[in-house]
């Protein structure tokens, strides 16, 4: 159907990161009010959804740490990234890949606190830091060498228009950046 309403179904309250896979279904990072609010399904932080609303996936302990808030989030190739931060004293912004085939899930500390735009491809991440309303983004570029993601570079850039927050989206190596009227195209 094109443009047509298929179905309704709920994943939850406040969500600032969603993204899909190449299967259709849609992964998910709540916010603080979401995932402290009472939803049931927001509750666990970062959550997966059939394209029929119903639940494939959650941490269910396997993260590093309890997550408040979702920063962005990527998809690459089978591959969902989420990434999100925590609010306890050993938190941190954490990348959390999860292999939906597998149920394989793996985190690794960010090399930037709280991006808002990422993409990856490999062992090569592409990250984004931006100051809402402004003309100008922070792009990061890291790379996984061993257990670690190290910054490989980083520089301030001029974009075309304003930039607003959760309004990049990576997919398969390309971050899709919203800049005023413009969508920019970083490669990782």
């Amino acid at each position: 159907m094109e443009g047509e309403q298929e179905g309704t179904f709920c994943i939850g309250d406040d969500i600032p990161v969603l993204v899909t896979d190449r299967g259709g279904a849609i992964w998910t990072a709540y916010g603080d009010e979401g995932i402290y609010g009472g939803h049931p399904e927001s509750a666990a932080g970062l959550a997966g959804w059939s394209t029929e609303g119903q639940a494939i996936w959650a941490p269910a302990g396997r993260l590093p740490d309890a997550p408040l808030e979702g920063c962005t989030a990527a998809s690459e190739g089978d591959r969902v990234w989420l990434v999100w931060y925590s609010g306890s004293r050993r938190g941190g912004t954490f990348l959390t890949r999860i292999t939906p085939s597998t149920g394989e899930v793996t985190s690794w500390p960010s090399p930037v606190r709280a991006p808002d735009g990422f993409a990856v491809r490999g062992n090569r991440a592409v990250l984004t830091k931006r100051d809402h309303n402004q003309r100008a983004t922070e792009v990061v570029r890291a790379e996984l060498v061993g257990a670690t993601w190290s910054v490989t570079d980083q520089r301030k850039i001029r974009v075309p228009g304003r930039v607003v927050m959760h309004c990049g989206q990576g997919r398969d190596g390309f971050l899709w950046l919203r800049a005023g009227d413009t969508w920019l195209r970083i490669e990782a």
